[in-house]
């Protein structure tokens, strides 16, 4: 199954979050800020990476510009998850370079289909 890399710093939507897409069968990968989200982006090349965009050490905006500016990571699809609903940010994170965005709290019917919609796209290595 696809390695998905989760960049959250609360504990509590962490925790939900990973459970549940464990359960789903996806292999998870876990930072709890943005700098060891970039670190982890190499060290454990997931196959997509959910990222918290308000994050301690690094925030999710330059966290995705470092992971999409560096060659050995720059392919992996990134799913900005913020409480910034606005079109704006919406608009800010794409621009960060992230492939899709999606708002909290997580409705995970609708992140599965991103999830699934990005891996078809951006297909896992074998």
């Amino acid at each position: 199954m696809p390695k998905i890399l989760l960049v959250e710093d609360n504990e509590m939507n962490r925790d939900m979050l990973s459970r549940r897409l464990e359960k789903r069968g996806y292999t998870l990968a876990i930072a709890v800020d943005g700098g060891a989200g970039v670190a982890m982006a190499k060290s454990e090349s997931p196959d997509l990476i959910l990222m918290d965009m308000s994050l301690p050490v690094l925030d999710g905006w330059d966290a995705t510009r470092q992971v999409k500016a560096d060659p050995a990571t720059k392919g992996i699809p990134i799913i900005a998850l913020t409480a910034h609903a606005m079109e704006s940010d919406r608009q800010k994170a794409l621009e960060a370079g992230c492939d899709d965005f999606d708002t909290k709290p997580v409705e995970l019917n609708r992140l599965l289909l991103k999830i699934e919609e990005l891996l078809k796209k951006f297909p896992p290595k074998a």
